[in-house]
């Protein structure tokens, strides 16, 4: 997977997302902090509020970016989202009103939503070979892990030297190494695209989802992980520093142990993944969600008690493990699900879906957790989850749609798809003669 770094372009544009996401992830937790200093109990409800405009920036933005990015000089276009975000990372740390947080936060996340698609677009032109390409997916996958577990730990490191302003300059700086690597490399000229042509591949993306019950399936998983990565990243703040009363070095070390679940896993999975179907494990990823929040439930409503700090950490450690269950196989059961010329639509389509299901839990979880408290918070959201979960089983309950012809006798992967069809099989054999009615 490393091979991939031999090209000096593509090594350059992976250190820019690497130290890009490692500023993104210090502002993380000193957004929290700073949402806590500024309301108190109530500040799950403003970090939700702040949240759920980041994703509508993603939602809103992302899809037409990504669909102009080809017609775009992508070099500036990435060079001056990072500029934005390093200059509104610098005037977080100066505000004294919850409104001005509301205004940075979706300039911040729209030049995101910006940088991110310009960035996705590149790589297959300066890897062109579908092995590359491949292999930098899942570089970029392990750099979204990476982020989640170091910029935690980096976080209290460095909290414990500073306040939790100056963690806003470490995003800047970040931004602004970010973009010196960007500045620093010759991209391919950019192919022409067109709004007319974008707008049908974002409705063919939407079709996928509509008709093949894999895909159905997925974005009620969606649902499921968006609900307990909220309660994770919302509600994380207000039960450290209000419901436990503990430090703000203690923040990050929450946050950390939710990405060490989820990079543990995430490791593990390949050679899983090449014995077990990605339906398994996906399914069972969103049961053991379920199962986490009835222990995150315990936690929450006990009284008191030592014991409740190495049980929050164990808790958001399951949710990250159980969340990338769900999400590590995603990018090979769109691949799966989707005919090769509509693999672009349908890899658009669960970006914007997805991030529509965090649209929807991160304010439900801040909001509810600050009117009604955490535990109604932890029942609603438990609640999403058992709901999407039970739907992923139903919609997931025929045999793949296809499976791929160009993977070789005895493939790992075509013999669970046969014993999927066979069993699916056996087990509605009566349905052509009107033995049974299936839904």
């Amino acid at each position: 997977m490393l091979a991939v770094l031999r090209d000096r372009t593509y090594r350059r544009l992976f250190a820019a997302q690497v130290v890009a996401l490692v500023g993104t992830g210090l502002a993380t937790v000193a957004l929290g902090l700073l949402a806590y200093d500024m309301a108190g109990s109530d500040a799950g409800s403003v970090l939700g509020t702040a949240l759920a405009i980041k994703m509508a920036a993603y939602v809103l933005i992302a899809p037409a970016v990504g669909a102009l990015a080809d017609g775009l000089p992508r070099r500036a276009l990435m060079l001056s989202a990072d500029l934005t975000r390093a200059g509104v990372a610098l005037l977080l740390p100066f505000v004294d009103q919850v409104w001005q947080v509301y205004v940075l936060v979706f300039l911040l996340q729209s030049a995101s939503a910006v940088f991110t698609p310009a960035f996705q677009a590149v790589v297959p032109d300066v890897l062109p070979e579908e092995r590359d390409y491949t292999r930098a997916l899942s570089m970029s996958r392990l750099a979204y892990d990476l982020e989640s577990l170091f910029s935690p730990a980096l976080a209290a490191a460095l909290l414990s030297l500073i306040t939790y302003n100056w963690l806003f300059t470490g995003t800047a700086l970040g931004f602004l190494a970010s973009a010196t690597l960007v500045v620093s490399v010759v991209l391919p000229p950019a192919r022409p695209s067109t709004a007319c042509g974008a707008c049908a591949k974002a409705m063919a993306g939407a079709r996928l989802f509509r008709t093949v019950p894999a895909l159905r399936a997925l974005l009620a998983l969606n649902l499921a992980v968006a609900a307990a990565s909220a309660m994770v990243t919302v509600n994380s703040v207000v039960y450290v520093r209000d419901l436990l009363d503990l430090p703000t070095g203690a923040l990050p070390l929450a946050l950390g142990a939710y990405g060490a679940g989820s990079m543990t896993v995430a490791l593990l999975l390949p050679r899983i993944l090449d014995r077990v179907p990605d339906r398994t494990v996906m399914l069972r990823g969103a049961g053991l969600l379920v199962v986490v929040f009835a222990g995150l439930g315990a936690v929450t409503t006990a009284g008191g008690g030592g014991w409740r700090w190495p049980a929050l950490l164990v808790v958001w450690a399951a949710f990250g493990a159980a969340c990338a269950m769900v999400l590590t196989p995603t990018g090979r059961l769109v691949t799966r699900s989707a005919p090769a010329g509509a693999r672009t639509a349908a890899f658009a389509a669960q970006f914007s879906l997805s991030h529509g299901c965090w649209l929807l839990t991160y304010p439900l979880a801040g909001w509810l957790g600050a009117t009604a408290g955490p535990g109604w918070a932890v029942a609603a959201l438990g609640a999403i989850t058992l709901g999407a979960s039970l739907s992923a089983v139903r919609l997931w309950s025929t045999p793949p749609p296809h499976v791929h012809a160009d993977l070789p006798a005895g493939h790992p992967h075509l013999r669970d798809a046969r014993r999927v069809r066979s069993g699916w099989r056996h087990r509605h054999a009566g349905l052509a003669d009107g033995a049974h009615a299936h839904p």
